[in-house]
């Protein structure tokens, strides 16, 4: 049995199917009613967790719009807006935080959120979550892993652009402030990425270096990404969801929707139960019976007690009752003892 994390009722690791998360995000388009109708296609979708983002535009910059603080990259999705705008669009109102959980926990899904700030952790303890995510762009924001680590509840932290010395220190400082249940997401941080830049391989890598268990934060389009990434070792999915990408909104491009979070459970727990162990042979009592359906030797025509094999009386056919197709060139010239039917299997004791 390898080692497992909990997180509310549910195992988190290898001997568990993975753990999918349905990412919220700005996909609510302010509209609490929304919300709550992107939680119920989440949990019939059949993901296992819904997750929020509990920030303000406030707590994440500065309302500047110019410079650095201006988004002027032709290839971003939020091309033409200030940060402070871009938050405030896709920001999660505080209040809406406890309908949406006890909604989620009535349709048997988890909870939790990533907070972007010390007052954002204040806020989640209040409402009990039972696990907390850290953002690819907040895990280097010691002061704040420090702030989670010390809740002793478990943590998820997508790696993103952090290096291997960043991660070391980010998992360093976490495991000393408190976190005794660590998982780390291999993630990209582009909005959407390509399977091309995700590099999965990755992964089992990350288990062996931080000793922690693993997962993906996948951006890309669809579920090839993430199904592949369970036969790396991945336990925890996560996918930001939406109930139809044509309604827009800020992360809507790069979301899934809920005919393919369905699929992805499926698959994704498919791919966890094809894993099994190093085999050969049958693998089962129903792989055991289909030997018979093996090439075997076979007598090809009528034959006379003291008739000799030849080619044109002993073939390798299906089923397999008779010797191994090996044995064809031993057999040959020899006589039989009594006379034989065609589509008798071949055995020792029909030779002389």
């Amino acid at each position: 049995m390898n080692a497992s994390i909990t997180i509310g009722n549910r195992q988190v690791g290898l001997d568990h199917p993975p753990f999918v998360i349905a990412e919220m995000s700005g996909n609510h388009n302010q509209s609490l009613e929304r919300a709550l109708a992107i939680v119920e296609a989440a949990a019939k979708s059949g993901a296992h967790a819904l997750k929020l983002q509990t920030y303000t535009a406030d707590t994440m910059t500065l309302d500047i719009e110019e410079g650095e603080f201006y988004i002027e990259d032709p290839n971003s999705l939020w091309k033409g807006a200030s940060l402070h705008k871009l938050y405030q669009q896709a920001y999660t109102p505080w209040e809406w935080h406890k309908p949406i959980f006890d909604r989620a926990n009535e349709l048997g899904m988890l909870a939790f959120s990533t907070p972007f700030d010390e007052s954002a952790v204040d806020f989640l303890e209040s409402l009990d979550v039972p696990c907390y995510k850290i953002a690819s762009f907040e895990n280097t924001d010691l002061p704040l892993i420090r702030k989670v680590a010390a809740t002793g509840k478990p943590m998820i932290i997508s790696t993103g652009m952090a290096s291997v010395a960043e991660l070391d220190e980010t998992v360093r400082t976490a495991r000393a402030a408190g976190c005794r249940e660590l998982i780390l997401l291999k993630c990209t941080s582009t909005y959407p990425a390509t399977p091309e830049n995700t590099n999965i391989r990755t992964i089992p890598h990350l288990r062996e270096l931080f000793g922690t268990e693993v997962g993906l934060s996948d951006h890309t389009m669809g579920t090839g990404v993430s199904v592949a990434s369970v036969a790396l070792g991945a336990t925890v999915i996560e996918k930001h969801f939406t109930l139809a990408r044509a309604d827009g909104g800020v992360d809507s491009a790069f979301s899934m929707e809920p005919a393919e979070m369905a699929a992805l459970v499926v698959e994704s727990e498919r791919a966890w139960q094809s894993l099994g162990r190093v085999t050969y042979g049958a693998a089962s009592a129903q792989e055991e019976k289909s030997k018979v359906f093996r090439r075997s030797l076979y007598i090809a025509r009528d034959l006379k007690a003291g008739e000799c094999l030849d080619a044109g009386s002993v073939r390798a056919i299906r089923p397999g009752l008779g010797l191994p197709p090996k044995f064809i060139d031993m057999v040959m010239g020899k006589p039989v003892k009594r006379d034989v039917r065609r589509g008798t299997p071949l055995s020792w004791d029909l030779l002389i």
